[in-house]
């Protein structure tokens, strides 16, 4: 995570300066402004945890910025200090939008208690958000089962949690890349902060800029107010992308800027802002292909995948679609305030046969169907309303000779528990070239 920024408004150098050496000793990062305009461009531009205010500025004196700080972000909390202290002035400056109210000369001891409780008030606060959010969802873990393929999965995703690297989520339509998504930020390090997710898929170029990065007021016919983008809400949390390789060529390069330099403008804004954000992607694509091809930048493709993960298809996971049905029922019933207690042996029967072209997604409208046209009790078989649905290994025949290879590299990691040694034995081919097609797919097996 990074460290806590703080803004320190003064226009004295040499208060600025004791104020920066002490807070850098305590482990904040500190910024500096020495007016009004300065600190208004800043705080925009960093983004900080809290601000020092000075009460009077060369432009402009507290009472005037507080509240166009508390506008840009009102849950920054904000310090003011003042040489010449008295109670209206406190109050004044209280009812302006300050946490607390110091007089100089500071004694730093006091200043950092206090930074300390409104920091740690805040996070209180987010955290009790997040959490009232985590109960409301009741979001579905996303390695239920025992199979091999999602034991495997779920070795890989708590071996990443504390990373702040980028990750990339590959696999099939409605395998569940955003439950994962959801599950790797709940668990990791910014399980406080903000979560934001978009799909890219058939997005314009115009609108996924304004949605990712925002827009200032009058940037172009329609702006009428200023609007903060995804990336600025997500600051200090995760940042979502589901079907990334639909994300328009011209816009690829801002994103790129974003992981690698923390920065970004707004659309009609000339100044950069800094942003703290993890990026998770996901693309049932192969992203590799589409990087060779020309199809998405390489240079993206390669910041995005250092985490790979290889969510595996329904179909693949044997019995854990009766698991995965057993939950979601319980789920959907209580949604709905229906009494249903479960399937019958000729439904799970069925469950176990059907091929899932449309994988957990499909699961779950299945049983959500069944449950809203069912008489309640057991689900049974003809209750099951299932689409036209291929014999396996029928709907192999279109698929080409690389996504065959690649479902059957897929197939025999599963069955070694994503060992690569006994994959390359039971493939007929040697570890160095399992490796560089494990690489080619977007594949990511623990080393032996």
């Amino acid at each position: 995570m990074a460290r806590k920024r703080i803004l320190v408004i003064d226009d004295q150098s040499a208060v600025r300066f004791g104020l920066r050496d002490f807070l850098e000793t305590q482990g904040y990062e500190v910024h500096e402004a020495d007016s009004c305009r300065q600190a208004i461009d800043t705080f925009l531009a960093v983004k900080p945890d809290a601000a020092i205010v000075d009460f009077k500025l060369p432009d402009g004196d507290a009472l005037a910025l507080l509240p166009r700080l508390r506008e840009i972000d009102p849950g920054v909390p904000l310090i003011v200090l003042t040489g010449h202290g008295s109670i209206d002035l406190a109050v004044q400056a209280i009812k302006e939008g300050a946490e607390h109210f110091l007089t100089k000369p500071i004694e730093l001891p006091a200043l950092l208690v206090i930074l300390r409780r409104l920091l740690d008030v805040g996070r209180a606060q987010r955290s009790q958000l997040a959490g009232s959010a985590r109960e409301r969802r009741r979001p579905i873990d996303p390695f239920l089962g025992s199979s091999p393929a999602i034991r495997n999965l779920a070795a890989q995703a708590r071996k990443v949690l504390e990373a702040d690297s980028p990750i990339l989520i590959q696999g099939e339509t409605g395998t569940g890349k955003g439950v994962l998504a959801g599950w790797l930020h709940r668990h990791g390090p910014r399980a406080d902060e903000a979560f934001v997710d978009l799909n890219c898929a058939g997005l314009t170029r115009e609108f996924l800029e304004t949605e990712l990065f925002g827009h200032e007021k009058g940037a172009f016919t329609g702006a009428v107010a200023r609007k903060p983008g995804l990336l600025e809400i997500a600051h200090g949390g995760t940042v979502f992308l589901d079907e990334i390789g639909d994300v328009d060529p011209l816009v690829q390069p801002r994103l790129l800027k974003v992981l690698e330099e923390k920065r970004f403008r707004m659309l009609g804004d000339v100044r950069e802002r800094f942003v703290d954000i993890r990026l998770i992607a996901a693309s049932h694509a192969n992203l590799a292909e589409l990087a060779r091809d020309g199809r998405f930048r390489r240079d993206l493709y390669f910041r995005i995948s250092a985490i790979p993960l290889v969510v595996p298809p329904l179909r693949e996971r044997g019995d854990d679609v009766l698991v995965l049905a057993r939950v979601l029922l319980e789920h959907i019933a209580a949604d709905v305030g229906r009494s249903v207690t479960g399937f019958d042996a000729d439904a799970e029967d069925a469950l176990l046969r059907y091929r899932w072209p449309g994988n957990v997604r499909e699961l779950r409208n299945i049983i959500e169907r069944a449950v809203l046209l069912g008489d309640g009790g057991l689900i049974g078989h003809r209750d099951l309303r299932f689409e036209a649905a291929p014999q396996a290994g029928d709907d192999e025949l279109t698929l080409t000779l690389r996504e065959l290879e690649r479902r059957h590299i897929e197939r025999v990691l599963g069955d070694t528990h994503g060992k690569v040694e006994p994959a390359a034995r039971r493939l007929g081919i040697s570890r160095s070239s399992l490796y560089q097609k494990l690489k080619d797919y977007g594949l990511g097996p623990s080393r032996d």
